[in-house]
């Protein structure tokens, strides 16, 4: 009698877990595989980095370089989302937003030093391309990705209209204005006026982070349907402090690597286009769609999960950062730099500009958009796409 209870008891046993030991372990190897490849990507890249820095490439060598540039990104985004999961929002967009842009000023510094008198115009394509990338590109999509997935699109408009103004001040201020002074000839700024643009613009952006992070930190966290704040995710096991900080070191490592490999292959990038019978203003914006693609893959997965207050941090957050950090930067290097930095807008870009802002203040204000915004976002994108390669 006692074998036949022990065997019905094994039975019931095994039919409520069915070879749990054996789920685990592939369970286990699964999770250690994510892990070992976003750990061993980034090392990859710097690695690589060292070894075809100021190299010419032979086509295998920019194919290979191609390769683990796209694996970076993707570790990238994994280990901001890390980060992001362990100091929490708006703090994780934050971090993500500064350093790349610290390193896409890095790249366009060192890019203006070796570019000779094409590079007068480098610093204002890239911004400028940053900023149409990510109010209507990062924005777009992700309207678009959420409105789809959960039918329309929340979010909060205190903190995306605050964030939106900032932009539009910093995009008016550094790009747009010195096309109309006169104190100097062409689209540029005299040094005082330039060493007043970059003080503004450092000052307007450390006034927004202290906005977003202290005194109104609410306006800028995801809400319910119901308008309520989420402020963190309770189903989410945060990391321990020490994963966070090996976290965000490989985080810095993979955004080098990015940026150091794309400047590797720019050289291909910038045949390419001369062949092409291209501008070279479309260098810049290659340059920005390759920096701000782990931003554009994090606010998309913000996007799926109805965290659209989280992706327009990453859009929003990132135009104001490569305005604000960039113009201060470039104008301090432009002491040491050869040649004129021209800064203003073709009159073209202009307009892009002025329809890209209203289209946004009329998005943000309700605080709800539907695939219909997020649609004209996208085609403002492809229209200047479609004019920086055609002008």
């Amino acid at each position: 009698m006692l074998d036949h209870q022990d065997d019905a008891r094994v039975l019931i046993e095994h039919a409520k877990d069915p070879e749990p030991c054996e789920d685990r372990t592939v369970i286990t190897r699964l999770k250690a595989l994510t892990g070992a490849w976003t750990i061993i990507v980034p090392v990859l890249a710097v690695v690589l980095l060292v070894f075809t820095w100021q190299r010419s490439l032979p086509g295998w060598g920019v194919a290979l370089v191609t390769v683990v540039l796209a694996g970076s990104v993707l570790a990238a985004v994994h280990h901001a989302e890390v980060v992001a999961h362990r100091v929490g929002e708006p703090f994780g967009s934050l971090i993500l937003a500064v350093a790349v842009t610290v390193i896409e000023v890095a790249l366009i510094v060192t890019l203006m030093l070796d570019g000779g008198p094409k590079s007068a115009t480098l610093a204002r394509d890239t911004v400028f391309a940053a900023v149409m990338i990510t109010v209507n590109g990062i924005v777009g999509l992700s309207l678009l990705v959420g409105s789809l997935r959960h039918r329309v699109a929340v979010f909060n408009p205190e903190g995306s209209g605050a964030a939106l103004a900032t932009v539009a001040t910093l995009a008016t201020l550094c790009l747009v204005l010195p096309t109309f002074t006169t104190s100097k000839p062409g689209p540029e700024y005299s040094p005082a006026q330039l060493i007043f643009a970059a003080l503004a613009s450092l000052v307007l952006y450390c006034l927004f982070v202290a906005t977003q992070t202290v005194r109104h930190r609410s306006y800028f966290l995801p809400l319910t349907r119901q308008g309520e704040v989420i402020d963190g995710e309770d189903h989410i096991e945060r990391p321990t402090t020490r994963v966070a900080f090996a976290s965000l070191f490989l985080l810095c490592m993979a955004l080098v690597g990015v940026v150091g490999l794309a400047k590797g292959v720019s050289p291909a990038i910038e045949g390419a286009i001369q062949t092409a019978g291209m501008p070279h203003s479309v260098v810049g914006v290659l340059i920005a769609m390759l920096i701000l693609l782990p931003e554009t893959i994090a606010a998309l997965r913000a996007a799926r999960r109805d965290r659209v207050q989280i992706s327009l941090n990453l859009g929003l957050g990132s135009a104001m950062a490569s305005i604000g950090l960039t113009i201060p930067t470039v104008a301090i290097a432009s002491i040491w730099l050869p040649g004129s930095l021209i800064l203003g807008l073709s009159a073209t870009h202009m307009v892009l500009l002025a329809l890209t802002l209203i289209v946004g203040t009329l998005t943000v204000v309700p605080g709800r958009a539907t695939p219909l915004q997020g649609g004209v976002h996208l085609v403002l994108l492809a229209a200047y796409l479609e004019l920086a390669v055609t002008p």
